[in-house]
């Protein structure tokens, strides 16, 4: 069906007057937002950065043979367009967001030009991590002065290329705790871009580049113990997963629910390395005791994000009732009973295998029953997997294997032929 289309005949019709027509169309028009307005501010934004570079480029290219007076000036000189360009945006054109958002976009990096180039001219010392500490800090009022989501992204980037850097990539630099602090400085402007634009495609894009960061970063809180670090990544997952079965994200479209998504995907991949023997074989003869692990540090975010995850399935089973559960939102429980198990005894490899075979059956079956071929697929990738990493980790015959790819392969076509069949009967 087309509004514009449509409309005009139920009028000629008479089935609608011309004011109800133009009720309906403005109506839609709001709820949709307009097409040629988000273009805009895709371009301006884009324009914004690529103007920006351009600049930086231009001025790298000749740097060497310009005094220093002269570099002075050219580093503080996109930093000065920059705010010009803001302050425009926020007292003549604080109505207009694609304003707002390219010339935010063009501030966040001027300033992280300035600053390099400040330092190269003056010789001041310091390292990639603090640079990018300094970048960051200065670029965080350009989320609530100037309301603009993009920067908002940049600077969830920016900090997570920051916590990598001081993290992983740096030897002996320490751990990158200032990023904690600088994540949760953005969550205001999230709160605040739920609230005011729902349907905004930028909240969509905080909704994948916001638990992306988390996911990314949580490994830099290892100190050692990195056994306990698998049990945290369950229970972020975890959190993700049962956030993303909340009501509010049930109504978004899968794309948008990156949540549901990056928990379920998560999930299943750590189900798929904790279904080898080897990572229990490690963890029985790894030389720490109880009272040590107990000790070590990761329990901590350990425990916060178990409990996070914990309370988020409670309130979704309170809301929603327990037969909305699904498998994948008890994984991060189960995984802590089976490491808890695992410590002592080797058949847990075992239950891990047959646990993840479950959510698999468990997936297609719903997909099939709702008539989602998304999830039928879903699931039948996961028993795909599953036994794939059996192929390279038993002593089966060659003929037995290639026996157990072509059933799974007849699974997908036969159960993919029949959802079709049965949409088309409908139909």
């Amino acid at each position: 069906m087309s509004l514009q289309k449509d409309l005009p005949e139920l009028v000629e019709a008479g089935l609608i007057d011309q004011s109800t027509a133009d009720r309906i169309q403005d109506y839609y028009l709001q709820k949709k937002g307009n097409p040629s307005n988000r273009l805009f501010v895709v371009f301006g934004v884009l324009g914004a950065i690529l103007v920006g570079l351009g600049i930086i480029l231009i001025v790298a290219h000749n740097w060497d043979q310009l005094p220093r007076m002269v570099k002075t000036v050219f580093a503080f000189l996109p930093l000065v367009i920059g705010q010009l360009l803001c302050a425009y945006a926020l007292f003549k054109k604080s109505d207009s967001l694609a304003w707002r958002e390219s010339s935010a976009s063009f501030l966040f990096f001027a300033l992280g030009a300035s600053i390099a180039l400040v330092s190269q001219v003056y010789n001041i010392p310091g390292n990639l991590s603090s640079y990018l500490l300094s970048w960051m800090l200065l670029s965080l009022p350009l989320l609530y002065v100037m309301r603009s989501s993009m920067s908002s992204l940049l600077y969830l980037l920016g900090i997570t290329y920051y916590a990598c850097e001081l993290g992983y990539w740096t030897f002996q630099a320490g751990e990158p705790y200032f990023y904690w602090i600088l994540l949760l400085l953005s969550l205001p402007h999230y709160y605040f871009l739920y609230k005011d634009r729902p349907k905004s495609n930028f909240l969509t894009f905080h909704h994948w580049i916001f638990p992306l960061s988390l996911i990314i970063t949580l490994g830099t809180l290892s100190l050692g113990r990195w056994e306990l670090m698998f049990v945290a990544y369950f229970s972020l997952f975890g959190v993700f997963y049962n956030l993303g079965q909340s009501p509010y994200f049930k109504k978004q479209a899968t794309r948008n629910n990156g949540y549901s998504i990056l928990g379920s995907f998560g999930s299943i991949v750590l189900l798929l390395i904790m279904s080898f023997s080897w990572f229990w074989e490690d963890l029985r003869h790894s030389p720490f005791s109880a009272e040590n692990l107990l000790q070590a540090p990761e329990l901590i975010g350990l425990f916060v994000l178990s409990l996070i995850a914990l309370g988020l399935f409670l309130w979704n089973t309170r809301t929603q009732g327990l037969g909305s559960t699904r498998p994948v939102s008890l994984v991060f429980l189960v995984y802590i009973i089976l490491f808890t198990i695992g410590m002592k005894y080797s058949f847990v490899v075992v239950v891990i295998n047959l646990f993840t075979l479950l959510i698999g059956l468990l997936t297609v079956r719903e997909g099939a029953r709702n008539d989602r071929l998304g999830m039928l697929n879903y699931g039948l990738l996961i028993i795909a997997a599953l036994v794939i990493c059996r192929f390279f980790d038993t002593d089966l015959s060659f003929v037995i294997r290639g026996l157990l790819f072509v059933s799974v392969g007849v699974g997908f076509f036969v159960a993919n032929y029949l959802m079709l069949k049965r949409r088309r009967n409908h139909e």
